[in-house]
């Protein structure tokens, strides 16, 4: 039994209520067989709704003869369990259910640990004392406080240090993976992030031909993987392909899987991809900014784009979304269409974080010739005999000009705002001095 309760600060997202909650508890393995909304100003302290839709509630689960009823809005501990003797039947609310469907899609030890300690977390608070038939421990021995701890507080104790072991070994995790993604800093990054059932995985198949896990479903991606997607006239581009959001995303989830998420972070560009034939496809656009915001990606250089353009059934709609977002890019993932479109989009993105320089340094210096070699693109090389050195003109991203300058190295930089074509030249612009 679903139930959709909307709030001043809180409206439903569609015309549907329950069409999220829906999906998510499908994903989760449920039969639904029933659902209840309502409005509400406020919420009520001890059930979350009133009295006389707790009865209403009650009728349909005997009608139905539910055994879950799931919230699509965050319950309290003491909410759910007043709800729980109220119905007689379990009672989960929206974070439980998304727990429960990452648990089920962890595969890699990393995805187990980080969706054990979101679990851990979500359900301290929420321990119930199941020891009914234990009493407190009683007696004055060694090792006992006074009358003794009852078996819930023992319990707490064992998730609050199996909690802090999580936390370290995440620690040690995350300190692995930021030196993964530190050791591809002189490569071209590329993240695909976007609301859940978006297409990213499909739209990554096209791209590389990477063979990731594909399903019609709700989070059916929880590891990053990353692949190399070859651009014409350009070249290679990592690509990474990440866990999808969703609206009002558990925070203890995205804190558990910010090791997961780093590649996000750390990538040089973001594509951001939207079911475009989704009816809400601007509130998933809001709502996977939001989660950017608390990953402190907000300000990263990102391209919209418009996914699953085959399945839009009323093409005004596309033309309204891509007006609301001029820069956008709309493609098929599974066609292939507009594909070309996004690359040369890519093209542009990533050649914008690229200065144009002139170098002069020794003959012999291997060093900043090899580096040059392995990371810039040269289109003028010329040796000066007499002088021994050599000068060269080349098109190097921003962020690696400093790994080149040094005594033994003269650079000149030539129209720092120069944007680089298909082909990898820019506008010269003037010479802006030494």
């Amino acid at each position: 039994m679903l139930v959709s309760i909307a709030l001043p600060d809180r409206p439903w997202a569609s015309a549907d209520p329950c069409d999220e909650i829906r999906g998510l508890a499908t994903t989760a393995g449920a039969a639904v067989v029933g659902e209840l909304t309502q409005k509400r100003h406020d919420v009520q302290l001890g059930t979350y709704i009133g009295s006389g839709k707790l009865a209403e509630l009650h009728d349909l689960v005997e009608q139905t003869d539910a055994d879950v009823v799931v919230f699509d809005n965050d319950l309290s501990p003491a909410q759910a369990r007043n709800l729980e003797k109220a119905l007689g039947v379990k009672v989960l609310d929206r974070s439980e259910v998304i727990l429960d469907i990452f648990a089920g899609r962890a595969r890699t030890a990393e995805a187990r640990l980080q969706v054990e300690l979101a679990q851990l977390e979500y359900s301290l608070p929420r321990l119930k004392q199941m020891w009914t038939h234990l009493s407190r421990q009683k007696g004055g021995g060694i090792g006992l406080r006074g009358p003794g701890e009852t078996q819930l507080e023992v319990d707490r104790r064992l998730v609050g240090n199996r909690i802090r072991d999580l936390k370290h070994k995440l620690v040690e995790v995350q300190a692995r993976k930021d030196r993964e993604v530190a050791s591809r800093s002189g490569e071209h990054t590329v993240s695909l992030v976007g609301y859940t059932n978006a297409g990213k995985s499909r739209l990554m198949n096209c791209l590389t031909k990477a063979g990731v896990y594909v399903e019609n479903k709700l989070f059916s991606t929880l590891d990053t993987r990353t692949r190399q997607w070859h651009i014409r006239d350009w070249g290679r581009v990592l690509l990474s392909d990440t866990v999808g959001f969703i609206r009002d995303l558990p925070h203890h989830l995205v804190a558990s899987f910010r090791a997961t998420l780093s590649e996000a972070r750390h990538a040089k560009l973001l594509l951001h991809v939207v079911d475009a034939s989704s009816p809400h496809a601007e509130d998933h656009v809001t709502a996977v900014n939001s989660v950017l915001t608390e990953l402190e990606c907000e300000g990263k250089p990102t391209i919209l784009v418009l996914n699953k353009v085959d399945a839009v059934q009323d093409r005004a709609r596309l033309q309204v979304l891509m007006a609301q977002h001029p820069k956008a890019v709309a493609v098929s993932a599974l066609t292939g269409e507009g594909i070309a479109e996004l690359e040369d989009a890519v093209m542009a993105a990533l050649a914008a974080d690229f200065a144009e320089a002139e170098v002069v340094t020794a003959a012999g210096n291997g060093r900043v010739l090899a580096f040059l070699n392995a990371h810039a693109e040269i289109y003028r090389q010329e040796f000066r005999d007499g002088a021994n050195e050599v000068v060269i003109r080349c098109h190097l991203p921003r962020h690696l000009l400093h790994h080149i300058e040094g005594p033994a190295v003269r650079v000149r930089y030539i129209g720092l705002n120069g944007s680089p074509d298909r082909n990898g030249h820019a506008d010269r612009g003037q010479p802006d001095g030494s």
